[in-house]
């Protein structure tokens, strides 16, 4: 007997057992195990369309949030512009009014000042006229102190009449 070379009979009784075991296998274990592997099959091919659909709706749910971030980003702008806008436009006529009031306390002012002036100058020609009265009545006292030299100044004034009735008649 050699090692290598089996007998005949134990030949024979392996292939009959082989035999009996592939029959049983055949009719028994084959479908259940082709079953199995065709329910996880379907299973991995469910799994796998699952996995598909799921990264599409991913897909479509990161469009909409990029198109949602781009709409926000648009109206944030949009929001920003308008502020920006109505913040000059509050600026413009916050200057308006300023420069109206301005222009209203400088016109006042001037009036004021105006009217200050005119105070002071009628205040000035008041006391100019008083002071040249108290010194005209001075000199006149002075020079009109005696008798004779108020009549020298009447007849002075008489002939500067008369001479002045002259020139007018004869024009």
């Amino acid at each position: 007997m050699s090692l290598l070379l089996p007998d005949a009979g134990l030949l024979f009784w392996m292939l009959l057992a082989f035999g009996v075991v592939f029959v049983v296998l055949y009719k028994y274990g084959f479908p259940i195990i082709v079953s199995m592997i065709d329910a996880r099959k379907k299973y991995i091919d469910d799994a796998l369309n699952g996995a598909k659909e799921a990264n599409a709706r991913i897909a479509n749910v990161e469009e909409e949030c990029n198109a949602l971030v781009e709409d926000a980003r648009k109206k944030q702008v949009e929001i920003l512009r308008e502020a920006t806008a109505a913040k000059e436009q509050m600026m413009d006529e916050a200057r308006g009014k300023a420069d109206a009031e301005t222009q209203r306390i400088i016109a006042d002012a001037k009036k004021e000042i105006e009217r200050q002036r005119e105070d002071a100058l009628s205040f000035v020609r008041e006391e100019a006229a008083k002071v040249a009265i108290a010194v005209a009545e001075k000199i006149l006292r002075d020079e009109l102190a005696d008798e004779s030299s108020q009549q020298d100044y009447i007849e002075k004034l008489v002939d500067r009449i008369n001479g002045d009735k002259k020139v007018t008649e004869g024009k």
